[in-house]
Formats: C-alpha cells, structure tokens, sequence
C-alpha cells in the first residue's frame, strides 16, 4: 500500500546541475517516487539522466511542455518515446491538432514493444493569476472556465489528462470524468513558502480535491532534512487516502 501512497508524490528535480538532482535522488531511493525532470535539467543533461534513472526503477515525469507547430512537436514526441518515460506533457494551447499529432509522434516512436508514455495537456501555470490570465495573456473570462476548456479539449484530442492546479481538480473530475488523469503542481504544506506560486493548497487538500498526482519540488529538496520532509508529506496524503 505504501508504494502505491508514494507514487502519489512526483518529486520535481529543479536543478542546475546532474549531481544536486541525484543527490535527493540517491536519499529518496528506497521509496522509488515517481521523478519530475523539466527543462532545466533536461536541457542540460539529455537523454541520459533519464536512462540512468529508469534503470535504477524511478517512473519517470518529462515535463517539457511541448508546444509548438503540430509537425515539430510530433517530431519532438517521436523522439522522446524512445526514452521510455512514464508521463509527457505538451501545452493545450496548442490546440486539438497539435496534441493528436503528439499523440502520433509517440506512436510512431515506439520501438521494441516499448510502453507508450500518457500524454498529458498543461492547462495554466500554477503561477497564472486570473489577473495575468485576462490583462497579459488576453484569455477572458474566469480561470476555471479557462481550465475546464482546456481539459476538455484535451479528452477530445486523445490525451490521458491535464496538469492544472488543485483548486481546478474537483470541477475537471465531475465534469470530464474520475478516470481522466489530473496532476497538481502548486503543492504547499502549510509551513513553506509559497515562492513563485499562486494557485495553490496542501497536499492532503490535493488528494480530497481528487488529484491523482501531486508535484512536489522545493519543499521537499530545498528542505534541511529531504528524506524527512518527504515522509511527512506522505503521512499527510496516507491520512487523507485513509
């Protein structure tokens, strides 16, 4: 039961360099947490982090927002299927045609039976106020609005799910289904900072909303003692599970 529970937590490995990210890596090995490599740290080290983490059994989370002409991010999807990550994101903004043609690039870059990853759409960034959404980005009406159309293209055009913030959760689940996969950056336990973040709640808020994954990056790396932090978070989401 505890595997399943940890599975629960992505660890967002946000660093500048190989040798921090396998730090926390190294401290967190014996619950195996699923594992978030984003743009920085993949931009700096490839492909081969993530060889050298799935074979050590971490699921892994390639979180590089794919968005971009529907032939280029096909392209970028054929590519990284080949990794054998677990979770691909790509950005609803691109629209329909663009996540099918993600969809696609996966397809056509499986080799050797490998397992398709589940492609899922980010809807708005946690750091996204309404305000920014409706005067910077021109995008009216309300956040939810917003979010509930991005999840629903997204079911339409084949995805698994979307990333949205907690708060997002429970509307998504009732109106597109409890099947359709939700992950929640914006993650503070009531005792950290809430940094760059806006939309956001505590874990054990998280999974009551219904979340199925909760990103979890500073308050558990950036924390004195890493491996404490983390199993507190789990205690606090093993609580609202049971």
């Amino acid at each position: 039961m505890q595997g399943d529970i940890s599975r629960k937590i992505i660890i967002a490995l946000d660093f500048p360099s190989v040798e921090e990210a396998l730090d926390v890596v190294q401290v967190l090995k014996d619950f195996k947490p699923f594992l978030k490599i984003g743009m920085q740290l993949f931009y700096l080290s490839g492909p081969s982090l993530v060889y050298q983490l799935k074979e050590q059994g971490f699921p892994i989370f390639l979180d590089l927002k794919l968005h971009d002409i529907p032939n280029t991010v096909k392209g970028a999807a054929q590519s990284l299927a080949r990794l054998g990550v677990d979770l691909l994101t790509v950005h609803c903004a691109g629209g329909r045609n663009m996540m099918e043609a993600a969809l696609e690039g996966i397809e056509q870059g499986l080799t050797g039976g490998a397992v398709a990853p589940q492609v899922i759409g980010v809807t708005q960034l946690t750091s996204t106020s309404q305000k920014v959404m409706n005067e910077e980005l021109k995008i009216a009406g309300s956040m939810e609005a917003c979010i509930l159309h991005y999840a629903r293209l997204a079911e339409e055009s084949g995805l698994h799910g979307v990333v949205c913030s907690p708060l997002e959760v429970e509307l998504i689940k009732k109106q597109i289904g409890q099947d359709f996969l939700v992950v929640t950056p914006g993650i503070r336990p009531r005792s950290a900072k809430h940094d760059d973040q806006v939309r956001v709640t505590t874990p054990r808020e998280a999974i009551r909303l219904g979340a199925d994954y909760l990103v979890i990056g500073r308050a558990i790396t950036k924390a004195a003692n890493p491996l404490q932090a983390y199993q507190d978070i789990l205690e606090e989401v093993k609580g609202a599970i049971g």
